[in-house]
């Protein structure tokens, strides 16, 4: 967990006066974790499209109990998953990052800081032992261990978003 008092608040940046982790509405189950090459945050890439461009690979090794929910995956899928970030910060709602030219309010941007720190990346299964509970993905943008919440299988049809105007 971070120490919210000792992390730094940049100019533009605005603090919740609560703490969201304390107002628990529903529980989340780790089911697994993801297995990176990024051992901390000056290493980690900042988006799924840079961790690709490294060229490093990663995997996720699920929890026991969970391996026969893999049935039906096959390698060349490409898949959604969603985790928790959990050295992520909770109490920003607006944020200056640095890419951007002004603050933006947290929902405007995909920082993992944020109430819930749930992430999701877009990856494509490069190998998969449902025996172990192991899917080798080809890349991702967290660190190390970082909690698996869930795994869904990505469809061209169902999951781009329509063109146009509404």
């Amino acid at each position: 967990m971070v120490d919210m008092n000792e992390t730094q608040i940049r100019a533009g940046e605005e603090v919740l006066e609560f703490d969201p982790a304390s107002q628990t509405d529903a529980g989340v189950v780790f089911i697994g974790r993801i297995r990176s090459p990024w051992k901390d945050r000056a290493t980690c890439p900042r988006n799924i499209g840079s961790a690709r461009d490294s060229g490093q690979g990663a995997r996720i090794e699920l929890a026991p109990g969970y391996a026969r929910g893999l049935a039906g995956l096959q390698v060349g899928q490409p898949l959604m998953v969603v985790y928790w970030m959990h050295h992520a910060r909770r109490d920003l709602i607006v944020q200056a990052p640095r890419h951007v030219e002004a603050p933006r309010g947290t929902f405007a941007l995909r920082s993992p800081n944020r109430p819930n720190p749930l992430a999701m990346s877009a990856v494509r299964i490069t190998a998969l032992d449902p025996e172990a509970g192991t899917i080798g993905i080809d890349a991702i943008d967290c660190m190390d261990g970082t909690p698996l919440v869930d795994i869904k299988p990505w469809h061209e049809t169902i999951d781009t978003p329509a063109t146009g105007s509404s």
